[in-house]
């Protein structure tokens, strides 16, 4: 990807090369270039990032955008992970607080969030479609895999 194409701005606080910033994909020489037609999707998800950080009042620290088909392998993503579609990111907020509140945060607002993870009580995965489902899931355990709903370490419902 060009260095113009990749200093693209998407939305207010995110460009096109901040969501395809990978520590993995540098380090193994993985091309991480979204192709045109997902630009849409990262947009999408840019807005939705925005709204994100203006309700947390603080900048994410995103660790996960975009994956190519071949980074999101080197990862071990799902094959049908909303990464690679460009309408996901993974991502804390130390200025907010931990994952658990940040999550709690996102549920309890309007935003038109599509899914929220609170994944190993370590990060935030949000993604963003053109059709919403507000969907709220949790993994602690890779054994156990995903819980339905919002759950805190002793796999109780978070008010």
């Amino acid at each position: 990807m060009q260095k113009k194409a990749r200093s693209q701005r998407l939305s207010r606080y995110y460009t096109l090369a901040r969501l395809v910033h990978s520590d993995t994909a540098r380090e193994r020489r993985i091309d991480n270039a979204p192709p045109a037609e997902l630009i849409p999707n990262l947009r999408l998800l840019a807005r939705g990032l925005d709204r994100v950080r203006l309700l947390l009042g603080h900048p994410l620290d995103i660790s996960s955008g975009y994956r190519s088909p071949a980074l999101n392998a080197a990862v071990g993503g799902a094959r049908n992970s909303q990464h690679s579609q460009g309408l996901a990111a993974d991502f804390t907020c130390p200025g907010f607080g931990p994952p658990l509140a940040i999550a709690r945060a996102v549920r309890n607002s309007t935003i038109a969030f599509d899914t929220v993870i609170l994944e190993f009580d370590e990060w935030v995965h949000v993604s963003f479609t053109a059709t919403p489902r507000r969907r709220l899931l949790t993994i602690y355990d890779a054994k156990e895999g995903y819980l339905d709903g919002l759950l805190d370490t002793q796999r109780q419902p978070v008010p």
